[in-house]
């Protein structure tokens, strides 16, 4: 089978199926060789229990984890025994690469890929190698991880955007054992959310992004300039430099991704649904997109179970709706749900793994009143098309 794109996505079903001990066919992976088409580093966060796939490739984890209210009041939880993990994509790609090669089925092929089509005993896939030979690769499945230029029709759609600076300070600014998920003490935009994400390394080095939930992203400026506010009037780093710098922008609608396009061709990783829509979270749920997608290939049936839930997904629409149109305070809200919901539950909330009577008890910790009008009226809404957010640009 051949998996077109190399990210988290591609990698992680690679990974599954050749680790999968009923396996014996051949993996495919193509990937984009170095040059202007290869996707920046890039940095994945997700939190589980115990140990993982990828444990090798782990930079750092946090046991507890903090939000601040736009009145600079702290919730500090520990939502023990799920701690918060952060993958960088050059490891993890280093280490799906190595575990790849050590398997007689499976390869790395740098190429650039275009068309997938149909054919009578699978899919062919187009291809451009490094060298600019032309090839066609054959397959029985192929799964297609490549972003999207379109997204399908929605009735809302925000935009998860960011800029995050590697910083190294002077001094010993920072709490290596815990990672501030939320920080609103940041102006907040007239649609959706603002807050400051701080992930430490070391007491004098951390990743530091200012992200928004809105319409849409903004100029690179912008971002700079926030994010000196950010490090300068909020956190108080002192004197520090900018190592590193990365940037994206990550869809968070209530569209329908269609996860089989055409009797061979599936999609996966985000342009096949896989991005949580309320937080933008895509990692975890790749990883489970993976599992299901062997699971149902060893029992001859090549489906792609959805990522998330009908009613997570549900919920995800009703917020989303109430973020873009202000009935509801982003920033109260989530201070509120970390304050009044035990840590645990939460994020198997935001996970999409909580029951119908937990996520009842989540809900009555909403403002309910905002809540059941947006639900009300969200049949209602037409769908339309909207372009793909910009992809993620990174520069170190």
């Amino acid at each position: 089978m051949v998996i077109v794109g190399g990210g988290a996505a591609g990698l992680c079903l690679a990974h599954q199926l050749t680790a999968a001990a009923t396996t014996t066919r051949s993996v495919i992976v193509v990937e984009p060789p170095e040059g202007p088409t290869r996707t920046p580093e890039r940095t994945w966060c997700f939190w589980d229990e115990g140990t993982c796939d990828f444990d090798e490739a782990i930079s750092a984890s946090w046991s507890r984890l903090r939000v601040h209210a736009t009145d600079g009041r702290q919730v500090t939880v520990d939502p023990v025994p799920l701690r918060y993990r952060m993958l960088r994509s050059t490891r993890f790609e280093r280490l799906v690469h190595a575990r790849l090669a050590a398997h007689p089925g499976a390869r790395v092929l740098r190429a650039t890929a275009g068309a997938v089509r149909d054919t009578a005993d699978g899919a062919a896939v187009s291809c451009v190698a490094s060298d600019g030979r032309q090839l066609t690769l054959h397959a029985r499945h192929v799964f297609d991880s490549r972003p999207l230029h379109a997204l399908p029709p929605a009735r809302t759609c925000l935009v998860q955007h960011f800029r995050g600076w590697f910083v190294r300070t002077a001094a010993q600014r920072f709490d290596p054992t815990v990672a501030d998920l939320m920080d609103f003490r940041v102006p907040q935009p007239r649609h959706g959310l603002a807050f400051g994400y701080v992930l430490p390394l070391a007491s004098d080095r951390a990743l530091v992004e200012y992200t928004e939930f809105s319409r849409a992203p903004l100029t690179t400026a912008a971002y700079e300039s926030s994010l000196g506010h950010y490090c300068r009037d909020v956190l108080r780093l002192g004197t520090f430099t900018v190592e590193a710098a990365e940037q994206g922008a990550i869809p968070m609608t209530d569209a329908r991704f269609p996860r089989r396009i055409g009797p061979a061709v599936f999609r996966i990783g985000t342009a096949g649904g896989a991005t949580r829509p309320a937080t933008g979270y895509t990692f975890a749920a790749a990883q489970r997109q993976s599992r299901a997608i062997v699971a149902a290939l060893e029992t001859g049936r090549p489906l792609i179970p959805p990522p998330h839930g009908r009613r997570a997904l549900a919920m995800d629409a009703v917020l989303l709706r109430a973020l873009d149109t202000g009935r509801i305070d982003g920033p109260d809200l989530f201070t509120a749900l970390f304050s009044r919901v035990p840590a645990k539950r939460l994020l198997r909330f935001l996970d999409g793994a909580t029951t119908l009577r937990e996520e009842w008890a989540i809900g009555l910790r909403t403002p309910i009143g905002p809540m059941l009008r947006t639900a009300v009226e969200l049949p209602l809404l037409p769908r339309h098309f909207r372009p793909a957010p910009r992809t993620a640009e990174s520069t170190s």
